[in-house]
């Protein structure tokens, strides 16, 4: 792999926001701060069309990131007036945060793949109070007691934001052209990290927009979700060797910096999860009838289990039972049928 983004990636071990840049004489990237994440940013893409500016994805909302995706705007010579459209990579906050202020400023459409859309519009019918119950009603099913469900949850005022997100104007299906005058901007459908993540080719010039489909460092997080994809890695990994061998002239990742390596990235990935796999049955064969809240704790992670609490426990234990149903998936795991279903290797 090689590092393209040497200005985001000198930013990133700086431990700071990279600077807007221009990457092409009609394209920059302008960096939005997500509060309080190690991500720190998510890289929103300017795009220059015939008449005025397209976006692909917008940054979390808040003022900060307002301020950010307005200021970055205006180095380029733009403003929020001047945006017509606005891709959608996934529904997920960082990405659709702000899509509603941007529309309610510039009358810009916004698209989205229909699985997220509709997903959208499930959170939209929910109040942050309703949103939490579901939310600890899932964690119990996991194996959390309900003292941990409630604790990881969260509070409703917290999740009200989630059921606001703007709803979208537009929908696009895989190989659909996006409608950004002077791009060749084809949208390819790779569930995984949500039911309707896409990323965006460019046919001219070889770009590819990754979302948060293909990161350079991190493995994107692949997680189960009570209204979601029920073998969602499954769909991952196929989405990856959909996207393997395009060689595009750029990869332009949602978070981290730009590189070029591609089909090596992805095999990363690919391996990454296999040894995830082995290491997930090693469990199950050494605490069998275990539920994905407790097998997790056997797991290696970045810091010691104990230390995992709220949103980032919630994230190991969804992952963990991603990989749980891949694994029962190929008849290597079984679960149970208990309310809370519990799982077991199956015998060599």
């Amino acid at each position: 792999m090689e590092v393209t983004g040497t200005a985001q990636f000198d930013a990133w071990r700086r431990r700071q926001v990279p600077p807007v840049e221009a990457l092409r004489p009609d394209l920059w990237s302008i960096p939005v701060p997500i509060p309080d994440n190690p991500l720190r940013y998510v890289s929103v893409y300017a795009l220059a069309l015939d008449e005025g500016i397209g976006l692909i994805d917008t940054g979390w909302e808040s003022d900060p990131g307002w301020g950010a995706l307005i200021s970055g705007l205006a180095v380029i010579g733009a403003t929020v007036a001047d945006v017509r459209g606005v891709l959608i990579t996934h529904m997920h906050f960082d990405h659709l945060g702000l899509a509603a202020r941007v529309r309610r400023e510039s009358g810009a459409w916004i698209a989205m793949h229909p699985a997220d859309a509709a997903a959208v519009l499930r959170w939209n019918q929910r109040d942050g109070a309703s949103a939490v119950a579901a939310q600890i009603q899932f964690l119990i099913r996991l194996g959390a007691d309900r003292s941990e469900a409630e604790e990881d949850a969260g509070h409703p005022e917290a999740m009200e934001r989630f059921t606001r997100m703007a709803a979208p104007d537009r929908l696009l299906e895989d190989n659909d052209l996006a409608d950004f005058p002077g791009w060749q901007l084809r949208a390819l459908h790779t569930p995984g990290h949500t039911p309707g993540h896409l990323c965006f080719q460019e046919d001219r010039t070889g770009l590819f927009f990754s979302g948060d489909h293909v990161l350079p460092r991190i493995s994107p997080n692949i997680s189960t979700d009570p209204d979601g994809d029920t073998d969602p890695l499954r769909s991952y990994l196929h989405s990856l060797a959909a996207v393997r061998d395009l060689a595009p002239t750029e990869v332009l990742p949602a978070h981290e910096w730009r590189f070029r390596g591609l089909a090596e990235r992805t095999d990363q990935l690919a391996l990454h999860h296999e040894h995830r796999l082995s290491e997930l049955l090693q469990a199950l064969r050494e605490h069998p009838g275990s539920t994905p809240w407790q097998v997790a704790a056997h797991l290696t992670w970045s810091r010691p289990w104990p230390s995992y609490t709220r949103q980032v426990r919630i994230f190991a234990v969804t992952e963990t039972d991603a990989h749980l149903r891949l694994l029962r998936s190929r008849g290597m795991a079984i679960s149970s049928d208990a309310a809370v279903p519990t799982w077991s290797a199956v015998a060599r």
